[in-house]
C-alpha cells in the first residue's frame, strides 16, 4: 500500500466557471488557472502522483503548455491514473476536503463524488468529499480563493 497527500489552491475571479470535482457549481466567481482550475481534481492528482513518487501535476502538465489551456481537470486526473497503471499500481481510496467560505458545497457533494468515482473507476463508497470553511479566516475565509486537500491510498 502507498499513501499520498495533495494540496491545491486557486484564486476566485470573475468571468470564470466554478468547477469542483468536474461539477459546475453555480456561483458568480470561478477559479482562475491555466486549466479549468479544479482545485479538488488537482489535489487528488497530486496525492496520486505523490503516492507513486511520480512528481506533481506541474511536472506532467505545465501551465506554460498551450495543450493544457482550459483543459478539464477530470481529463488530467484520467491521465494521472494512466501513469500509475503503467507502474502497475491502482487507486484504492480517496479522502478529500474542500476549503471554501462560499459558496456552500454540501448540496453538490453527492454529484462530485459520483463524478470522481466514475473518472477514477472506483466505487463511490471509496470516494470521500467533505467541505469546510475557515470561519472567515485567511484567504478562503475572505472569499479570495478555494483550497483542497486529498489523501489517497494506492495498491501496488
Amino acid at each position: 500500500m502507498r499513501i499520498g497527500h495533495g494540496f491545491d489552491v486557486h484564486r476566485l475571479a470573475p468571468e470564470r466557471r466554478l468547477i469542483l470535482g468536474g461539477i459546475h457549481i453555480p456561483y458568480h466567481l470561478g477559479l482562475l488557472g491555466h486549466s479549468d482550475a479544479d482545485v479538488l481534481c488537482h489535489a487528488i492528482s497530486d496525492a496520486i502522483l505523490g503516492a507513486a513518487a511520480l512528481g506533481d501535476i506541474g511536472q506532467h502538465f505545465p501551465d506554460n503548455d498551450a495543450a493544457f489551456k482550459d483543459i478539464s481537470s477530470l481529463l488530467l486526473l484520467s491521465k494521472v491514473l494512466e501513469l500509475i497503471e503503467q507502474q502497475h499500481m491502482r487507486l484504492y481510496q480517496v479522502d478529500s476536503t474542500i476549503v471554501a467560505q462560499k459558496p456552500k458545497i454540501a448540496p453538490f457533494v453527492k454529484d462530485i463524488r459520483l463524478s470522481l468515482a466514475q473518472t477514477m473507476k472506483i466505487p463511490v463508497e471509496r470516494v470521500s468529499v467533505k467541505a469546510t470553511t475557515t470561519e472567515g479566516l485567511g484567504f478562503t475565509g475572505r472569499g479570495e480563493g478555494i483550497a483542497a486537500h486529498a489523501v489517497v491510498l494506492l495498491n501496488d
